[in-house]
């Protein structure tokens, strides 16, 4: 039983409901593993390889893993997180996605125990009646306990009828598809406690519900495309070495734990020699940027990375003397950029961002709203001459 125990607990935040699941795997029926993505974007980052990492740890054991393409609700947007309302995708834009979604998906996840089913299957011949029927099954209080809901709706933004949908028709997936349990990430369980009640309504055996954990980003924040702060699946092997090493040394373990094999009993040792400094935490770094690098590019293609990152960084002459600035909270590479005399002015340091000349630990800046952390220093460089040390206060 100690696998069962490691693939419920190791890089699980939360299972519902774990005596059920466990008598489930305990069975010798195959399960059927409900994983639905909306294809809003084509590019997935390494925070969603961690559900897929689990996934593919059950279909290991022989289970059956059932992929739900979004392509209607991808063209609402799920509104789990967001204090504004989507913008609506086209049809076209969404398959586009899809398609390229998926072939990433499948880095991760083994094609020949999938099961692919898109929602027009079922929501192409939706009508009005079977829209009411669904709607009838929910109260606006139940929609009102998602958190997501009840604070756009407390502080009088803008919610649609159309949103409120939104976890009912991610539910009624699940009674198309009869799961045995649903996989998401944490701001998935509303949605996936909608498929949960919709089918303990229609007398079917509800799913159970494996919920893992939101990554932080380059920048400290959940990682994602809104904050320009993600590690690509598809970034070449450089950059991503290059990314997971520009990650702060307090996320290590986790990411140790969610992204890689390393034995449990070895990321506690990680833990514990970071939280008392008695390591270096850039070994550690350089380690987890070759797992990650061999995982989704090749074996091979992870030293190679490497050795080009130290020719790159490590081996160039940076001047000894260098000045430093500190900061006592977050704060954005412009506001750094101006406080500390590398731009004259907020404008000017934007202009520097996007002509490129903007490195931080060697690493491109490409964005405006990058924070640097007081907790993680950091060398910013403008253009070849000109540098400054960021520390905490």
């Amino acid at each position: 039983m100690d696998h069962i125990d490691e693939l419920l607990t190791r890089g699980v935040a939360e299972v519902l409901v774990e005596a059920d699941l466990r008598r489930k795997l305990a069975g010798s029926r195959p399960l059927r593993l409900k994983q639905g993505f909306d294809p809003t974007k084509p590019d997935m980052h390494i925070g969603h390889a961690v559900g897929l990492r689990k996934l593919r740890k059950f279909q290991d054991l022989g289970h059956q893993v059932v992929l739900i393409v979004g392509d209607w609700t991808a063209q609402i947007g799920d509104p789990s997180g967001r204090d504004e309302t989507r913008p609506r995708l086209t049809a076209d834009v969404v398959r586009q996605n899809a398609e390229t979604y998926m072939q990433q998906f499948f880095k991760v996840v083994d094609r020949d125990r999938t099961e692919v089913r898109w929602q027009s299957e079922w929501f192409g011949t939706f009508d009005l009646e079977k829209a009411l029927n669904l709607a009838g099954r929910f109260t606006l209080a139940q929609m009102l306990a998602h958190e997501t809901f009840r604070k756009r709706y407390e502080e009088g933004g803008k919610l649609t009828i159309l949103e409120l949908m939104y976890p009912m028709l991610q539910g009624y997936d699940s009674v198309m598809v009869t799961p045995d349990v649903e996989f998401g990430g944490t701001d998935q369980k509303f949605n996936n406690l909608a498929g949960r009640e919709l089918m303990d309504q229609m007398s079917m055996v509800p799913q159970d519900i494996l919920l893992v954990p939101l990554i932080p980003g380059t920048d400290g924040r959940k990682m994602g495309k809104t904050f320009n702060n993600t590690v690509d699946i598809l970034m070449p092997p450089f950059e991503m070495y290059s990314k997971v090493l520009s990650m702060s040394d307090d996320v290590l373990p986790l990411y140790f734990e969610v992204l890689t094999d390393v034995p449990l009993a070895e990321v506690a040792e990680i833990r514990q020699a970071i939280a008392a400094g008695s390591a270096n935490p850039m070994e550690f770094k350089m380690r987890l940027a070759r797992e990650v690098v061999a995982q989704f590019h090749s074996p091979a293609d992870a030293p190679a990375a490497e050795a080009e990152w130290i020719k790159r960084f490590r081996e160039r002459e940076i001047p000894e003397d260098i000045p430093e600035h500190a900061i006592s909270a977050p704060a954005s590479i412009v506001d750094i950029m101006v406080d500390s005399k590398l731009a004259a002015s907020k404008s000017e340091a934007r202009r520097l961002i996007d002509g490129g000349g903007v490195r931080v630990d060697g690493e491109k800046v490409a964005g405006y709203d990058l924070l640097l952390s007081p907790g993680k220093p950091a060398v910013v460089q403008v253009g070849r001459r000109k540098f400054v040390r960021v520390r905490g206060a």
